[in-house]
């Protein structure tokens, strides 16, 4: 019985600890596939937040989006303002459902 539960353990283990590793890019699979493009551009005293989507199936791409958001370099909050900060060089977070 300690056997097969440290066997299980051991199988838990190894595949959680591939589920956090990235893949290379090379390494993708394209030929089905949505990818998705972050692009930050600043413009003046405004930043735009671009994405772009290329949607791919069977090796062809059937469709493509670009959505712009554009914001003030440094929106004002209630929050003292730090003139260091602004939104070209906030981070990305993706989610992805």
């Amino acid at each position: 019985m300690k056997y097969i539960f440290a066997v299980i353990s051991f199988i838990a283990f190894v595949s959680c600890a591939n589920q956090g590793k990235e893949q290379a890019l090379e390494q993708l699979d394209k030929k089905s596939a949505r990818e998705v493009t972050l692009k930050t551009v600043v413009q003046g005293d405004s930043v735009l937040h671009i994405t772009t989507q290329y949607i791919w199936f069977n090796g062809e791409q059937i469709a493509s989006k670009s959505d712009t958001l554009k914001t003030e370099s440094s929106p004002k909050t209630w929050e003292a303002t730090d003139s260091t900060k602004n939104l070209s060089k906030v981070p990305i977070y993706v989610t992805v459902q």
